[in-house]
């Protein structure tokens, strides 16, 4: 009887996809980012920013790929999780959805537009302004202590709609061009413009993050800037993050959401400030 040697695995052999869906950078990288997925949308379901987790940990763990490829991964997974949430909200929130409906029929256009102009032009000049218009948000959060704590819904005049329907555009075509504070943008539009309360408008601000989502996949999905098995498989630990962080913000309400808002956008601000830094260097 004669004993076939067994090959060792080795990079590039498709075997080796069991344990890395990605890169060889082996198992301890991918569960690195696994978990960093997870914690992304816990955080994203409740307050946005979740890229300011997920993203980081990709480009950390896989720096010898193209930042393109690792931001259409980044996008599936936070697809898979965002939708999660999306419904995990509108099963025990109600959505209004004729505010929510025309502002989704406007970002997943306008998010494949500004996922386009990402070959174009470049990113570098957002990561100064970025910072800045986090801490003008931080700011006026924070000094209109009534803001978000009652949910009263406001008609709008055609003039306040058109403005809002741009401010969901220019959003939109940031989330698809660069993406950090997303989630905040969106969430605060609810709450200053259309009278939203924290939890209705992160619940609202989540299927319209959803269509952003979409368009940009919709690009980096056609331009093959996608690895399927890894964003499948982050995007399952964004899913659970997703669903537990929905879950929490219900259970607590909106002054815990208002909360997580703050500390989210403090976050960011540091995160984008110190990335700008050295942006400049």
């Amino acid at each position: 009887m004669v004993r076939r040697r067994r090959r060792p695995v080795v990079a590039g052999d498709p075997r080796s996809a069991i344990l890395t869906p990605f890169a060889p950078g082996g198992l301890p990288n991918f569960l690195f980012v696994a978990v960093a997925a997870g914690g992304a949308g816990f955080v994203d379901s409740m307050a946005g920013g979740g890229g300011l987790i997920q993203l980081p940990a990709l480009l950390t763990a896989y720096p010898a790929e193209a930042p393109a490829t690792l931001l259409g991964t980044n996008k599936l997974a936070a697809i898979l999780g965002t939708t999660t949430a999306a419904v995990r909200y509108a099963r025990a929130v109600r959505i209004d959805w004729a505010t929510v409906l025309p502002a989704i029929a406007i970002a997943l256009p306008c998010s494949l537009l500004g996922a386009s102009l990402a070959n174009v032009l470049s990113p570098a000049a957002f990561r100064v302004l970025v910072p800045v218009i986090l801490a003008a948000v931080l700011v006026y959060v924070l000094a209109r202590h009534e803001l978000g704590a009652s949910h009263e819904p406001r008609p709008l005049s055609r003039r306040q709609r058109t403005a809002a329907f741009a401010g969901v555009a220019a959003i939109a075509a940031y989330d698809g061009f660069f993406g950090p504070g997303t989630g905040n943008f969106l969430m605060l539009l609810f709450v200053r413009v259309y009278g939203f309360d924290f939890l209705n408008a992160a619940a609202s601000a989540r299927w319209v993050n959803v269509a952003t989502n979409a368009g940009a996949l919709l690009y980096f999905g056609s331009h093959r800037r996608i690895e399927w098995g890894l964003a499948l498989a982050i995007g399952g630990c964004n899913v659970l993050g997703s669903f537990l962080g929905a879950h929490t913000a219900l259970r607590h309400g909106s002054r815990f959401v208002r909360i997580a808002f703050v500390v989210v956008v403090g976050a960011l601000i540091a995160k984008t400030a110190w990335d700008a830094c050295l942006a400049i260097r």
